[in-house]
């Protein structure tokens, strides 16, 4: 089995991993929210939290379908360094996030999780999207 035809499914796959992981978040982020509060939390410190929280599940979904589209296009999807990057960052975020998930860590940790392991690829793939369809050039 060549490095190709191994990379594009462990990538698909880590990208769902993380992505199953990111709604289950979203469905169940009372606790977590109530991890990012003082013990004697009012209404609106945990709406404010909430909203922070939504936010950011919210950026991380629409970087999924960034990087889906790119994906599913062909643009991306042969290419052994952003199947690479993607399969690893997306890897290691869903480690993360089960850990955020499970030991509620504190809320301000998922946008460090964000930062590196959805927007660095999203971006990646941005880039390989407009150079394949704005400049016209192969994408390998």
């Amino acid at each position: 089995m060549s490095a190709i035809s191994s990379l594009v499914p462990a990538r698909f796959l880590t990208i769902i991993a993380h992505l199953v992981i990111v709604i289950t978040i979203f469905w169940s982020r009372e606790n977590n929210v109530k991890a990012c509060l003082p013990l004697d939390f009012t209404q609106e410190q945990y709406d404010t939290a909430d909203k922070k929280l939504v936010v950011g599940l919210a950026v991380t979904l629409g970087l999924f379908a960034v990087e889906l589209a790119g994906f599913f296009s062909g643009v991306s999807m042969l290419n052994c360094s952003q199947a690479l990057l993607s399969a690893g960052v997306h890897g290691s975020a869903s480690v993360a996030l089960l850990f955020f998930l499970f030991e509620q860590w504190e809320c301000d940790i998922y946008w460090w999780i964000l930062a590196f392991c959805s927007v660095l690829p999203a971006s990646v793939e941005l880039l390989l999207f407009t150079a394949v369809f704005g400049l016209k050039k192969k994408p390998f």
